[in-house]
């Protein structure tokens, strides 16, 4: 398979299993225990269906949105995900560079691999700083003013992931933090030189977000400290409204999944959430930000910008997504297995193809703006014609 045969998200994920050894490819992959949640997050779509108007003249179509007080082309941002260089050479180069061809936001992670300063003075488009809430208050006040001081429009906290999940494909191949290999995994590498090559003769590997607070001369096994020592699980809502004071802009938390939590989040005064399972790679068995997104979009919509992310695989996600309320959706593997399968020239197709999708399902859903599209467009599976939308309790 080569680049040009890719046309969806499966082919880029079969390109990339074909081009990473396996531990690594299984680390993009995988999920948490059983993976339930991770197949869940897409099936979920399953049970809901479009409903398409006809004869509206559909000539032409703004998939334009604003999130955050962002202005993006298309309704769809790449999320922010660690190790990027690990998949290919170009990483956050690349993932920056294609999503400002397509105009819109991208991330940065804290286990970001190039520097958050150096993707701002690159790219116009907006940017994202991903990070996590450590033990010393210190580190999170400086994390926050080198975000402000690159330029950084929207900061994001992550919420869900004060400790890590059971992710079992890492355990069997070794591709853990630390990182250490089993022989299975070993041989998998053996048997994709390539990689290795591309690795060794290209830069150093370095997380440059953490290079000041974490000693990184192991390379990437050097990480686990990380997680088990400065990571605090104790945060409450008490620091993060005062990380939102501190910052005083756009502030996001990704992990929300409860309304309750949600009313919580827009009363300390974050200007986003993102409801999010992190990609199933969690708790095991949790519900799926789709199933959810009515219910929180109805309780707090009015008050912040509603996004998801988790389980985005096809246009008519998206589209189904939006006519729930929410303003934006996040992807992270469907842009990691394109960077996988072929750096920057791959992410870009990936993120035409899925804005090609949006503009096709629009016209033939009847809509020309984002904002057209609503409940009424859909039907989840057991309702009548005449049934109200499910506001959240069963999808």
């Amino acid at each position: 398979m080569r680049l040009k045969d890719c046309h969806n998200f499966h082919d880029f994920r079969k390109l990339a299993q074909r081009r990473l050894p396996g531990p690594i490819f299984n680390y993009i992959d995988g999920g948490a225990d059983d993976e339930v949640t991770l197949r869940k997050n897409s099936s979920a779509f399953d049970n809901c269906d479009l409903l398409p108007s006809v004869l509206r003249g559909v000539k032409d179509v703004d998939m334009s949105v604003t999130v955050m007080g962002q202005k993006l082309d298309m309704p769809v941002y790449c999320s922010p995900t660690a190790l990027q260089r690990l998949f290919h050479h170009q990483g956050e180069r690349a993932v920056a560079a294609a999503a400002e061809k397509y105009g819109t936001m991208f991330g940065v992670s804290s286990l970001g691999t190039v520097s958050l300063e150096e993707l701002r003075q690159k790219h116009k488009n907006p940017q994202v700083y991903q990070f996590y809430f450590h033990k010393d208050r210190g580190l999170n006040a400086a994390m926050m003013q080198r975000a402000k001081e690159a330029g950084v429009e929207v900061m994001m906290l992550t919420v869900d992931s004060i400790t890590g999940g059971n992710r079992e494909r890492d355990l069997r191949t070794g591709f853990s933090i630390p990182f250490r290999l089993t022989l299975g995994g070993m041989i998998q590498f053996a048997i994709k030189p390539m990689w290795g090559i591309n690795y060794v003769t290209h830069e150093k590997f370095r997380l440059p977000q953490l290079d000041e607070h974490v000693d990184m001369g192991g390379g990437a096994s050097s990480i686990g400290g990380y997680f088990t020592d400065m990571l605090d699980p104790s945060m409450t809502w008490d620091d993060v409204a005062q990380m939102v004071r501190d910052w005083d802009g756009q502030f996001c938390l990704k992990g929300i999944m409860t309304v309750e939590d949600a009313k919580r989040a827009a009363e300390i005064g974050c200007t986003g959430i993102i409801l999010s399972n992190h990609g199933g790679r969690q708790l095991d068995g949790s519900r799926t930000p789709f199933d959810q997104l009515d219910e929180i979009v109805q309780a707090v919509g009015d008050k912040l910008d509603v996004m998801m992310d988790s389980g985005i695989q096809r246009g008519t996600h998206v589209l189904k997504a939006l006519s729930l309320g929410a303003k934006a959706v996040g992807i992270g593997r469907g842009y990691l297995y394109a960077l996988a399968a072929g750096g920057q020239p791959a992410v870009e197709r990936a993120l035409g193809l899925m804005q090609a999708e949006i503009e096709r399902d629009m016209k033939l859903m009847g809509v020309t703006r984002v904002d057209q599209l609503s409940h009424d467009n859909l039907r989840f599976l057991g309702e009548s014609g005449a049934a109200k939308i499910s506001t959240g309790a069963a999808a």
